[in-house]
Formats: C-alpha cells, sequence, structure tokens
C-alpha cells in the first residue's frame, strides 16, 4: 500500500515540476507580451466566464476621467459628456513570474479573451455613436492586479426646471451597476474614495457650465433592482447667463423702454406715435417667437413667458395711451372753452384766473338784480372791478378743463407711471427668479 501512494506522489511532483520548468521558460527573457498571455489564457488553465476566485466579494476600484462637456442646445436638457473610465481589480489567475522582463502585459489584444466587470450604464440617456466603447488600455500586472481603461462618450438627459429658464442649473446623472453580479459577489468602490471626478487639462465647455460634480454610492432608494453594486456620478450645470441678458433681457428693456417716448411727444403728433408704437411692437414680437422657437414645449407658466407678456403689456399699454390722449384732445370742448396753449397743462387751472379769456361766454350773476349771459371781456360793470373779478373767478371754477389740457395731463401722467411700474416690475422679476436659483443651490 505504502509503495504506490509514494509512486502517486513522486509523479504529481513531477508534473508540478514540469509545468513550472514549463511556466519558467514561458516567462523567462525574449519572450513577448503576447506569448506569455498565449499560454495564461489557455482554456485548460482560465476561463473567462468565471469571477476571479478572490475570497471576498470582488473589489472593482472605479475613477472617472472628464474630458469634454457639450450642450448641443442652450434651452435643452440634454449634455454631451466624454469621459475615461478606468477599472481596476485583482485576479490572482493572471499572476506571472518575476523572471519576466515586462513589469505590465499589454492585453488589451486579449480583450475578448479576459474576465471583465459586466459595468453598464443606467440613468443616462443614450450613447452617442460609435456606441461600441473604445479600449484604450488593459494592463496586466505581476502581482494580478488588472487595469482597464475605456472611453465612453455619453448623451445625459439632465433634470432642470424649465419653469425658472434661463436662472435653472440644471442637474445631470447616470450610474454605474453590475448586470449580473449582486453585492455578495462583486462590488464597486470609488478609488481611493475621491469625492470629485478627475477633469482633463484640456476640458473644453463649449455652451456647458460645470459648476460642480460628485462621485456618490447609488442610494437604496433608487435602486430598481435590488442587492446590486452602483455608483453614481453628478455633474450640475449653470448656463450662460450673460448670454441671455444680451439678447434677451436688454434688447426687451429697451424695446420697451423706446415704447415710452412718445409720452414726450406731442399729443396730436400722430405719424412719429404710430410709427414707435407698431415698431417696437413688431421688434419684440419677431425677437421673442425667435428665442422662443428653440425652447422645449411645457405645460406650466415658465420665466420667459412671464417676461414676453409683461413687456408686451407694456408695449402695448403705451400704444392704447396714444390712442386714448389722441381721442380726448380731439373732442369738442363743452361750452366753447378756449385752449391757451403755452400753460403747463396740470397746473393752467391755477394760474392767471384774474385775467378774463376774450369772446369766452361766461354766466354772471353780479351783473344786476337778474343773472345774464355775455362775453367775459364786456356787458360788467368796468367801474365794479372787485365785482367782475369775482364773476369771473366764479365762473371758471365751475368750467370743465379743456379736451387739449386733459390729453397732456395724461401724457404727463403716464411719463412717471409707465418707467416706474416697469421698473418695480424688472426688480421683483430678476430678485424673484434669482431667489429661486438660490435655494436650488443649497438643496
Amino acid at each position: 500500500m505504502g509503495q504506490p501512494c509514494m509512486l502517486v506522489r513522486v509523479a504529481a511532483i513531477l508534473l508540478v515540476t514540469r509545468e513550472t520548468v514549463a511556466l519558467s521558460d514561458i516567462f523567462e527573457e525574449g519572450k513577448s507580451d503576447k506569448e506569455i498571455l498565449d499560454n495564461l489564457l489557455k482554456a485548460t488553465r482560465y476561463d473567462k466566464r468565471l469571477l476571479p476566485p478572490v475570497r471576498d466579494s470582488l473589489l472593482v476600484n472605479v475613477s472617472v476621467l472628464l474630458l469634454s462637456l457639450a450642450s448641443p442646445d442652450e434651452s435643452s436638457l440634454k449634455y454631451e459628456v466624454e469621459f475615461l473610465l478606468q477599472q481596476q481589480w485583482y485576479d490572482p489567475r493572471l499572476q506571472y513570474s518575476n523572471q519576466s522582463q515586462y513589469n505590465y502585459l499589454n492585453a488589451i489584444h486579449h480583450h475578448n479573451n479576459i474576465w471583465i466587470p459586466d459595468t453598464y450604464f443606467i440613468m443616462h440617456g443614450d450613447f452617442k455613436d460609435p456606441i461600441i466603447p473604445m479600449h484604450f488600455s488593459l494592463r496586466i500586472y505581476r502581482n494580478g492586479s488588472v487595469n482597464y481603461l475605456m472611453r465612453r462618450h455619453l448623451i445625459l438627459s439632465c433634470q432642470g426646471s424649465l419653469n425658472i429658464f434661463p436662472f435653472d442649473d440644471p442637474t445631470c446623472t447616470f450610474s454605474m451597476e453590475s448586470i449580473s453580479y449582486e453585492m455578495t459577489s462583486m462590488r464597486y468602490v470609488w478609488k481611493n474614495d475621491e469625492d470629485v471626478l478627475r477633469k482633463s487639462p484640456s476640458l473644453m465647455t463649449l455652451n456647458a457650465y460645470l459648476i460642480n460634480n460628485s462621485t456618490l454610492i447609488c442610494p437604496i432608494k433608487s435602486s430598481w433592482r435590488g442587492n446590486y453594486s452602483c455608483l453614481m456620478v453628478e455633474l450640475i450645470f449653470t448656463r450662460d447667463r450673460a448670454f441671455y441678458f444680451t439678447t434677451v433681457f436688454i434688447p426687451g428693456i429697451i424695446l420697451v423702454t423706446s415704447s415710452f417716448i412718445t409720452f414726450w411727444l406731442e399729443w396730436n403728433a400722430v405719424p412719429a406715435r404710430v410709427m414707435i408704437g407698431v415698431t417696437t411692437m413688431l421688434n419684440f414680437f419677431t425677437t421673442s417667437n425667435g428665442f422662443r422657437s428653440t425652447l422645449p414645449v411645457v405645460s406650466n407658466l415658465t420665466a420667459m413667458n412671464v417676461w414676453d407678456g409683461v413687456c408686451m403689456c407694456f408695449i402695448y399699454a403705451s400704444l392704447l395711451e396714444f390712442v386714448c390722449v389722441n381721442y380726448v384732445g380731439r373732442k369738442r370742448p363743452l361750452h366753447n372753452v378756449v385752449y391757451r396753449p403755452g400753460e403747463n397743462p396740470v397746473t393752467q387751472g391755477d394760474k392767471k384766473r384774474d385775467s378774463a379769456v376774450p369772446n369766452e361766454i361766461v354766466t354772471c350773476t353780479n351783473c344786476g338784480p337778474n343773472p345774464c349771459t355775455h362775453a367775459a371781456n364786456n356787458g360788467c360793470a368796468e367801474v365794479n372791478k372787485p365785482s367782475f373779478m369775482a364773476c369771473v373767478l366764479q365762473v371758471r371754477k365751475k368750467e370743465p378743463p379743456h379736451p387739449i389740457r386733459v390729453a397732456k395731463t395724461i401724457d404727463v401722467i403716464a411719463r412717471i407711471t409707465f418707467p416706474t411700474a416697469y421698473a418695480v416690475f424688472l426688480v421683483f422679476f430678476f430678485y424673484h427668479y434669482k431667489s429661486f436659483t438660490n435655494v436650488s443651490h443649497d438643496e
């Protein structure tokens, strides 16, 4: 019994020795990394379908390097993100001898023969062509550590607040999760516990403005498949508000205030006032419609709707004010009241009440025992000057204002109320939506 057992043991030793010699021949100098990998990945000793044999769950260290950011449309909630995804794990089956001259083996051409984490992306949007990832490097080190680097290009569907556009800060997220291995078998962790992403020095922002980024572990409430390891990247963008001020808000302010110029023109300057009112209205319609055509359609009230609506109301109200002034100024005066040009329309009734208007028909009660009707410059006794003045003062207090005086008074009031009301709206509008932005940042 002892002799057969001894023979079996000797045979096993010889087999191990033979494999060791064979491996030493593989790793000796002069052998290429391809030859080494061809022997390491033989089907008799390596099966890419099996998870690397580790004691606990396999740890996959993940890091992301941002390469470029772009927004295909300023008004959209889609951003294009290009990045390098680096994954590192340990596979003891890929250890090789120190006899080799290589510090690591370049296994990029053996990509289809090596076990690689089945990482897939969720909550992103879509892949940009080419859909197949670009493999940049796959390195195997002496101790069995594997470093895999690939390039991905995602089109992220972000979460923003279009009701406060363009004062919103869209938040874009995408997550990485294993498609087949639960957390007990494999776990993703951020390399070196990085809490922010690394960015390439040549990062091109284009129309996207990244103000904050973070690397997180997917919250449990967002997991839809159960006990699977998941990592999440959060990107917070802001919009170029200087662009919207120069192309939307400042031109709108100029057009609205230009419509107020008509209040300083004469009430009967019909061609000038009509041209200014209609031109500003058409220009505002053209600029606002051209900009709104690029905005996504939403069912609720947005900041741009408020801006367009209020500005349009001010321009239209200034046009209606001209119509009202022109209509009032052309009305026939009552009781043959004569308009005296050159007097201030507001203070006209308070000045020069001691002078009678020639040919103005008045009713006088101090001319005798019975009231009489006559012209203001005759009929009353000149010798009784105080009585005549009392007659004129009493009558002028009761006479209605001249229509032209009323029209000019409306213009004077509009010069104050319209700019003041519009200034109040501007302060409220920008302060209100700026506060929305601050609240979103705090959250």
